[in-house]
């Protein structure tokens, strides 16, 4: 029987890396819901072309141009909460969740309260609302399965083996664009030279998120709740050719790391066919030809964003839904061309440093939390931009 998927974020880089493992293997999988935040054209090719019957974007004012485009076909076309968390709990046996950002919260959360099995690239799902979001997922027997690399590379090390056993885990950063770079180059730096990641192709806020390490900073966070691991349990170092993906420690010295190319599809293919495999496109590795693997620790003065991170973990309560909220608003203002790069992490610093704000309890205190600090950190870019 075929698998049937819904796919949250159809038309980013991952939602468009899992069409093409998915339409390459037409007889193993079917599209049922597609979701996509304004690209209502792309949208609506994707779901023509795979047969779903749900579209839902989120945009409500692309609704109308979306069933413009879905009219003559089966599909129904359709925008706002509800619809998206409709799409989330369809009728599947696996949800892909790509939706980047805290927009993705509220319908990963659905999916999880529905029981059902989530492919989880959104990490500031896990970020924002980890311990609402594991709790949920216990009590209705949902299961996560990691799309990120770092944390599906992971994953992988731990198959038959328990967690008792770990004694840490080491995630990989490709150190980004900027791993070389000088403090002044990084202070001038443009949202073109930011978002030219030297391995991977990704979205345009991952990529700078990749640049300032802040990403390496969410998945630490990610990771600690995903594999119930404390902060001083994982390490982060810096492997500039992307092969070994991340590795695990275990109590009797033993290490296992997997390794691959730098494909997105390597690990949401692991996702689509778990807990079995399937074959993708993906370039082989040719150990050989990659002649050596080379690590070094990241460099806690040119990226900062690593350490925030870290201190928001083990701050808890409401500091990973600030510290994401604060990082969202101020990579957003430079990739408008509104801020500096090195200023994200001062704005997501000076964030953090004023938050006065209670552990969230519910989504809706989540909501609330980024709601404000969005609001907050906006207010204090205009003022400190302004003129």
């Amino acid at each position: 029987m075929r698998r049937k998927i819904a796919i949250l974020g159809a038309t980013g880089s991952i939602g468009k890396s899992t069409l093409d493992l998915v339409e390459r293997s037409p007889e193993r999988f079917e599209v049922v819901a597609v979701t996509a935040a304004s690209n209502s054209r792309g949208l609506a090719d994707i779901a023509r072309r795979t047969g779903a019957k749900l579209a839902v974007i989120a945009d409500e004012g692309r609704l109308a141009d979306l069933r413009e485009q879905l009219a003559g076909s089966s599909c129904r076309g359709e925008t706002g909460t509800a619809a998206l968390n409709e799409a989330a709990t369809a009728d599947v046996d696996l949800v892909i969740a790509a939706i980047v950002g805290c927009a993705g919260l509220e319908p990963v959360m659905a999916a999880v309260e529905a029981g059902k099995t989530i492919a989880l690239a959104n990490k500031e799902a896990l970020v924002t609302a980890g311990a609402l979001m594991i709790d949920a997922t216990v009590r209705h027997g949902a299961t996560l399965l990691p799309i990120d690399s770092e944390h599906n590379a992971i994953f992988q090390c731990l198959a038959g083996s328990c967690i008792e056993d770990v004694a840490g885990i080491v995630l990989t950063a490709s150190g980004g664009p900027f791993r070389t770079a000088s403090a002044e180059f990084m202070h001038a730096a443009s949202p073109t030279e930011a978002v030219a990641h030297p391995n991977w192709s990704m979205g345009a806020k991952i990529s700078v998120d990749s640049a300032t390490l802040m990403n390496k900073g969410l998945e630490l966070i990610e990771a600690s709740y995903l594999f119930a691991l404390p902060s001083d349990r994982i390490d982060i170092v810096v492997h500039p050719q992307s092969v070994i993906h991340s590795l695990v420690e275990f109590v009797d010295g033993s290490v296992l790391a997997q390794l691959g190319a730098p494909d997105m599809r390597i690990p949401i293919a692991y996702a689509l066919a778990w807990p079995r495999r399937m074959e993708t496109p993906a370039e082989r590795l040719n150990l050989a030809a990659i002649a050596r693997l080379d690590f070094e620790a990241p460099d806690p003065e040119r990226f900062p964003a690593l350490r925030l991170a870290r201190e928001a973990l083990e701050a808890g309560g409401a500091a990973p839904v600030v510290l994401n909220a604060a990082n969202e608003v101020a990579v957003a203002r430079f990739l408008a061309g509104g801020v500096g790069f090195t200023d994200i992490a001062r704005m997501v610093e000076k964030a953090l440093e004023t938050n006065d704000l209670a552990a969230p309890r519910s989504i809706g205190d989540v909501l609330e939390i980024d709601r404000s600090t969005r609001e907050r950190v906006e207010a204090a870019i205009t003022v400190s931009y302004a003129g």
